[in-house]
């Protein structure tokens, strides 16, 4: 990432383009204006945009996208997935300064955008918001969506430092986490934990809904432990495709993965091991309770100045590291040299993993300067 010396850190923003006025759009339009930005809605339906404006989740209706966009600090898309990096490109072409997004696919999104717009794609962030709801549209926007959720953030090489910096800025502004990856790690993981999530509840709705005759006691026998699994089958359905296909092939190497242990679980119940299964049970049943709840606690926080030479590269490589270590960054600011040619990467961090940090860093070449902000 090239760090333009005398830039801005961060841009200052007031007036913010939501592209797509549903749930997730109207979520950061709602959180927005609570804190006093301009939000600008801009959606294909008219109606949409209506009722947004009605909820107050869009402060003015714009005619175009290009309306939406003129004067905007940042334009945030949230369309389905097959739809991005077109509205990302002619966000840019209409002048936006910087441009991310909310979907669930980044690595070929981010590709899609560097090949039409190779010189303004470094002011494209890729992001995903791991946060949602089983209501449908606008009317189920929340403007506390995203408080303690986690945001993934996909910085690349080319990625510019003010960007990055502001849309991170923003992340936390409606109260989430970001945590920056690299777009394929980011489409392996949700692959898992999203995707793969979502076929299985479906999956086992259909079947169990496929009873015939039986099909109206079989639902009241549900319990909590069926309507928990297929809770998320209940959600819309028209995101899925887009989201599936762009993400094949992570998702076919999750579901061989999935397939392969139930195949396992198969044997195990078929042969009456009780030892094998009650392991796989005890397994589990740690994993899930180690699964973060809520909001962390307040955590000791230290400041890692790291200086930094201005090449491509830089940002993605500091804060993907810290996501592979699971590092939680409270703030990230960089402070340029007037002279150009370096700077400095200021990361407010909690002081759990900050030593794993540290080394990382030292092994990557930099030198750390730790203080405490006591």
């Amino acid at each position: 990432m090239t760090a333009t010396a005398g830039s801005p850190a961060r841009a200052e923003v007031r007036r913010v383009a939501v592209l797509g006025t549903g749930l997730v759009g109207g979520s950061i339009g709602l959180a927005l204006a609570r804190r006093e930005i301009e939000v600008v809605g801009f959606d294909a339906s008219e109606a949409h945009t209506a009722r947004a404006r009605e909820l107050g989740a869009i402060t003015t209706i714009a005619p175009s996208l290009e309306a939406a966009v003129r004067g905007a600090d940042l334009v945030v898309v949230a369309v389905p997935v097959g739809h991005i990096a077109r509205l990302a490109v002619e966000a840019f072409d209409a002048g936006a300064p910087i441009v991310t997004d909310v979907g669930s696919v980044k690595a070929p999104v981010v590709a899609a955008v560097v090949a039409a717009r190779p010189g303004r794609a470094p002011c494209f962030v890729g992001g995903h918001p791991m946060a949602g709801s089983e209501q449908d549209g606008v009317d189920g926007a929340d403007a506390d969506l995203f408080l303690g959720a986690s945001w993934v953030l996909t910085p690349t090489a080319d990625t510019d430092p003010a960007a990055f910096t502001t849309v991170r800025a923003i992340v936390g502004l409606l109260g989430a986490e970001a945590i920056e990856v690299e777009p394929e790690r980011h489409d392996a993981l949700v692959a898992l934990v999203s995707h793969v999530p979502q076929l299985a509840a479906s999956t086992l709705m259909d079947v169990a809904s496929a009873g015939g005759g039986e099909h109206r006691i079989l639902m009241r026998l549900a319990a909590g432990g069926f309507r928990d699994m297929t809770r998320i089958a209940a959600g819309h359905p028209g995101i899925w495709p887009d989201i599936l296909t762009a993400n094949r092939d992570a998702v076919l190497e999750a579901l061989d993965a999935y397939r392969e242990a139930l195949g396992e679980v198969r044997t195990a119940v078929a042969a009456g091991d009780r030892e094998g299964l009650l392991d796989l049970l005890k397994r589990a049943r740690i994993a899930r309770r180690n699964l973060p709840v809520g909001t962390p606690p307040a955590e000791e926080l230290v400041e890692l100045r790291i200086p930094v030479p201005d090449r491509p590269g830089v940002i993605a490589e500091v804060t993907t590291l810290a996501g592979r270590l699971d590092v939680n960054v409270f703030d990230l600011e960089i402070a340029h040299s007037g002279e150009g040619g370096a700077g400095v990467i200021v990361l407010v961090a909690a002081a759990t993993g900050a030593d794993e940090l540290e080394a990382g860093l030292a092994d990557l070449g930099y030198h750390v300067a730790r203080g405490s902000l006591e």
